[in-house]
């Protein structure tokens, strides 16, 4: 009976395959290390790439900012020009209301009554005076809601007093509230059809100026 003896084949098969086995581990570790290599690089990339547009949209929204304080100044200039504009025209408009309103306790005051004091806050103007009578504090109150200037009549207080001018005569003093009138703030115009304009309306300063000629 032949014997074979196949203990080094079988040694030259193991040691073929651990070198396969070395080999595919070597090549899988340097693919893994490629693919890791790879993998940074491709998120270093991307790190870089997304770093870049953070940097820009900050330059970007620090450019916005800045042109929002430009325009918030603007808007603050714009806002105190309006005002000075309004208190400019506010000027033009009341500036000969202390004519006017003279003018009208010259002509609206009746016989029987003068007045002690005069005192004018914004658009009410408070009267104090002497009258002969309640009758004639009445007169002056009708007088002046039919005024062109004055309006709203509001008695405060009448009482009988000892007249300034001699102790043994009484006469009544009274306080009086009146408003002047003063002219609305003009509205934007609105916009109307061509076949039926909007028809011109009078202010009261035009009758201010038909009294005034007078």
């Amino acid at each position: 009976m032949i014997r074979i003896n196949l203990l080094p084949h079988r040694e030259q098969k193991r040691q073929a395959r651990q070198r396969q086995f070395v080999s595919v581990a070597i090549g899988l570790a340097i693919i893994g290390g490629l693919l890791v290599l790879l993998g940074y690089g491709v998120l270093g990339a991307q790190i870089e790439t997304q770093e870049s547009r953070n940097g820009l949209l900050k330059t970007e929204i620090g450019k916005l900012d800045e042109q929002i304080k430009e325009i918030d100044k603007l808007r603050e200039q714009t806002q105190a020009l309006l005002a000075r504009k309004q208190i400019v025209e506010t000027l033009q408009s009341d500036r000969t209301e202390a004519v006017h309103l003279l003018d009208q306790m010259v002509r609206q005051l009746p016989d029987g009554i003068y007045l002690k004091s005069l005192k004018q806050a914004g658009a009410k103007v408070t009267l104090v005076g002497y009258a002969q009578s309640s009758a004639r504090v009445s007169t002056l109150m009708r007088n002046i809601e039919a005024s062109p200037w004055l309006q709203n009549p509001v008695l405060v207080e009448i009482k009988s007093v000892a007249s300034p001018v001699s102790k043994d005569l009484r006469v009544n003093e009274f306080t009086l509230n009146v408003q002047i009138k003063r002219a609305a703030p003009p509205e934007e115009p609105k916009a109307a059809p061509a076949a039926r304009p909007v028809p011109a309306t009078t202010s009261p300063p035009a009758k201010a100026k038909g009294a005034k000629a007078t």
